[in-house]
């Protein structure tokens, strides 16, 4: 259940309440794909790291180890360790962007596994009864994502096509929340507002699910190629049509900028690779700016990454050690650099939190939005 606190212009500040604890919002849920963040950390630095909610992925964890091991197994919070919410996205992006020879029908999608080939079928039933093993607090539903651009006429069909999928999701969760076996009978579902880049498909999509009377409410389908600009233009099409009561979720998204001017737009749920990924190749997001630890000039510079941060990285260790791990392809050194860069982008949502609060967010967004892009 999401309580709005309070607004500044669109901005919202809020509560959701689920069964695995509340959740302060605008939030940024930190990816563990295959129930774990790469770059070797555990459910306890995440912990460490501000991280309220994490988010696995329904395709891979069917692929491996199997959602129905995962079940056995008590569902995907006893098998991680981990006690706060947990998304699950549809594994719908997944299936468009990384399986080999899909066909789409009404009934689903057919495709190859990306790991070894093998034929698999997913529709909006298979991906509730996958999320459903897992056991999440919150599934998406199962959508097709389509690429940037495509034909008006096709992305029309599609976003059509997701709607009737998406009234598939909520009867199957339904179904399956009522079982006696279902590890998580409180499982709540997020339906996606697809469209691509054509703001009257987006429009017609959100109003339709709109009254559909789900949990929450994500926008799907951006992030993907498209620019900066143009994916704004259809946040801010959208948000009027998204419910108030609601939380709204913005996937896949994005850098400390996309998300400074999405929290303006009105979007509360945030999630991206990034932080990970770029902390995996040297890339550190600081106060100052994002530094590249590989550069010669860290050498001999044995101050910490950022004095304005309290993770173990910057408590304990100088930009010359962790520059040396790197170059000696020491696992610490990724590891050090992931944990950075999570509790940089957690201390940025707390930031943004109480800036809402405060009724400085405008401010804050004005005064750090160029420092936060700029590469020192």
């Amino acid at each position: 259940m999401y309580k709005l606190l309070k607004t500044e212009g669109s901005a919202r500040r809020g509560e959701f309440k689920t069964v695995h604890g509340t959740v302060q919002t605008p939030v940024f849920q930190n990816v563990g794909t295959c129930a774990a963040i790469k770059g070797g950390l555990s459910a306890i630095d995440l912990k460490s790291s501000g991280c309220q909610i994490e988010l696995s992925n329904t395709y891979h964890l069917h692929l491996r180890p199997g959602d129905k091991i995962i079940k056995e197994l008590g569902g995907l919070h006893k098998f991680m360790n981990w006690d706060r919410p947990i998304l699950t996205d549809s594994g719908g992006f997944q299936v468009f962007s990384l399986a080999k020879l899909r066909n789409i029908t009404e009934e689903g999608v057919q495709f190859q596994s990306h790991i070894d080939g093998t034929k698999i079928f997913m529709g909006p039933e298979q991906s509730m009864q996958i999320q459903s093993n897992l056991a999440s607090t919150i599934a998406m539903a199962f959508d097709e994502c389509v690429e940037n651009p495509s034909p008006k006429d096709y992305v029309a069909k599609s976003s059509e096509r997701t709607i009737r999928w998406l009234k598939r999701c909520q009867a199957e969760m339904k179904r399956l929340n009522s079982l006696d076996d279902t590890i998580n009978k409180n499982q709540m579902l997020f339906g996606i507002n697809q469209g691509g880049t054509y703001k009257d498909i987006r429009i017609e999509n959100m109003k339709t699910i709109a009254q559909m009377e789900l949990d929450g409410y994500a926008i799907g389908g951006l992030a993907v190629g498209e620019p900066a600009e143009v994916m704004y233009e259809i946040i801010e099409a959208v948000e009027p049509y998204a419910p108030k009561e609601k939380p709204r979720y913005l996937m896949g998204v994005g850098t400390p900028a996309n998300i400074l001017e999405a929290v303006d737009r009105g979007i509360d749920f945030f999630d991206c690779v990034m932080p990970s990924r770029n902390a995996r190749h040297g890339h550190l997001f600081t106060s100052k700016g994002i530094i590249n630890i590989n550069n010669n000039k860290y050498e001999r510079d044995d101050s910490p990454i950022d004095e304005n941060c309290d993770c173990e990285l910057c408590k304990n260790y100088s930009k010359a050690y962790l520059r040396h791990l790197f170059k000696a392809k020491e696992m610490l050194g990724m590891r050090l650099a992931v944990v950075h860069n999570l509790r940089f982008y957690n201390k940025l949502m707390e930031d943004i939190r109480l800036n809402l609060d405060n009724g400085t967010f405008n401010q804050f967004k004005k005064e750090h939005i160029e420092i936060y892009s700029t590469r020192i």
